[in-house]
Order: structure tokens, then sequence, then C-alpha cells
């Protein structure tokens, strides 16, 4: 396909570049990762609605992670997935489709982290403020935060591709696996400085908003806990602190990781693959460390595959 159309609406992705041997090793092991997101953070969902004993704020809260996971790896998984058994040349997009893609990319990065800073709030509430936690992270102020967590992250990712849809496109190539912003923007043969100084400033706000609040949520509880002696609370912090902790750090390290290999193009392969595995990895994890952790999720799973197992005995 010729890379200098002006404006075109149909695009070629470059994708993976993977040998016919390797070709189907892949696949299936995306098949498999996609199956096993979709599964643990479906039924984890299905989970926390069915038990009255998980409609608490921390778990209600906590269901936007799975939600996110799941939209966050539908819109890109198959989709690589099939351009895998297809020749390069084969690897055709529309633009809005095209950018409908990058839009679900980004949603997915912010809401990671604005969701888990709202998650930092409760687990702030309930050990700092244990008396008043039930006043203050009512139903209504549950709904508030989650609505506040997807409206900045659709907000902020509305904006950084409102800048791009405006330019004029000159070239055709996305050189990723998937669509994103910058593969957008680098299709323009017109000036996007507008559009990195909003991608720089987006990037630092949020990961410094991200880390800061957590930073600060973290020390407030640490102060409590080294100050009390109620070693039940230090237990129960311990734990639902640990795996919040835990899921943050997977994500932080993996957003780290992806903008640093974006500022050394020689490393492009590497890029890529990296880029579908910060979806697959946090996303495949997620339920499971939280499963691990909380009591109540493994009480439902025991008494239902007890359940279970009576029913097929008799």
């Amino acid at each position: 396909m010729e890379n200098h159309t002006l404006n075109s609406f149909t695009l070629q992705l470059e994708g993976l570049k993977v040998t016919e041997t390797s070709m189907y090793p892949v696949f299936f092991f995306f098949l498999f990762s996609y199956l096993v997101i979709m599964i643990l953070n479906v039924g984890i969902v299905v989970l926390i609605c069915i038990d009255k004993s998980l409609h608490q704020s921390m778990y209600l809260l906590f269901c936007n992670l799975p939600v996110n996971d799941v939209l966050g790896n539908s819109y890109m998984v198959p989709r690589v997935m099939s351009d895998l058994l297809k020749p390069p040349s084969e690897r055709h997009i529309g633009y809005y489709e095209c950018v409908v893609q990058a839009f679900f990319s980004h949603v997915f990065g912010t809401a990671s982290h604005t969701v888990l800073m709202i998650m930092a709030f409760d687990r702030y509430v309930a050990i700092c403020n244990p008396l008043r936690y039930s006043a203050i992270m009512s139903n209504r102020m549950v709904l508030k935060l989650t609505v506040s967590a997807w409206g900045v992250a659709f907000v902020l990712v509305g904006i950084l591709l409102g800048l791009t849809v405006r330019l004029n496109r000159c070239r055709t190539l996305i050189t990723n696996p998937f669509c994103d912003n910058a593969s957008l923007f680098k299709l323009s043969c017109e000036s996007v400085v507008i559009n990195n100084i909003y991608g720089l400033t987006f990037t630092v706000v949020l990961f410094t908003s991200s880390i800061g609040s957590i930073i600060l949520t973290y020390t407030k509880i640490t102060a409590v806990c080294l100050t009390s002696m109620n070693k039940t609370l230090n237990t129960k912090a311990l734990k639902t602190c640990s795996t919040h902790l835990v899921v943050y750090l997977i994500m932080l390290f993996c957003g780290i990781f992806i903008i640093t290999l974006h500022r050394f193009p020689q490393y492009s392969d590497q890029r890529k693959i990296s880029a579908i595995l910060i979806h697959i990895v946090p996303s495949s994890l997620n339920p499971i460390i939280y499963g691990v952790q909380s009591k109540e999720i493994k009480k439902f799973l025991s008494k239902f595959f007890q359940s279970r197992k009576i029913c097929s005995l008799s």
C-alpha cells in the first residue's frame, strides 16, 4: 500500500513480526491469556454481584478494575490474534476503527491509575477513620468515586484523541500491533507540537497524581499502624494494603517500562511485545492477587465448590 495518501480511511497495521514456526504458538499463547483474563475477571465481577457479603465499598470499587481489564483487552487481543494469521500486506484497519481502538487503549491505561487511586482512598478511610467508615464510604460516595475515576479517564483521553483527529494524514502505516494515539498522530505531516505538549502534560499529571496519592495515603496509613497498638487493625491493614500496593506497582512498572521503550526506536520489536503484555500481565494477575488475599472471596469459593461436590455425590 502506498504510504503517502492524503486522509486515507484504510490504514495498514505493521503488527508483530513472527516467523511461520512461531506464529501458532504465539497465537495460542494470546488465546489462552485472553480466555484466562475473561474467565477470571468476569468471574470476580459476577461473584461480587451475587454474594451479598461482598457488597462492601472495597469490593464495589474493586469491580472497576476487572471491568477495565475486560474492556481493555477485548478491543486489542482478538484483533492482534487475527492479524497474526494474516500476511503483513493484508493487515488493514479502518481509520475510525483505529481511533476507537486507540481511545480504549488509553482509557485502559488511565482508568488503571484512577481506579487504584479511589481504592487507595477507601483503604485510607477504612484504616485511619474506622469509626466513620460506613458514614463516609456510603453507596453515594462509592458511586461518586466510580463516576469520577471513569469520567476523568474519558475526558482526558477524549481531548488527547480529539487533538489527533483534527490533523490531516499523509501516511497509512501504523507501526504498532494495535492503534494508539502516538501511532495515529505519526500519520500526519503537520506539526504535532500541541499533541506532544498535551501528551507529555497528560502523562506527567497522571503519574504525579497517581504516585503522589499513593505515597500520601500509605504514609498516613503507616503512621496510624505504627502508633496503634491494635494488632487486629494492623493485620487487616497489612493484608488489604499489600494487595492493593502489589497491583499498583505491577501496573506502574509496566507503564514506565513501555514509556521508556518508546524513547529507544532500535527496540521497536521489544516495544510491540511489551505493549501487548502490559495489557495481558496485570489483567491476568489482578483477580488472582485479590482472590488469594480476600477472606470473603475464598470463603464464598470454598462454599461453592463444597456444594457442587455434595451435589455430584448425591
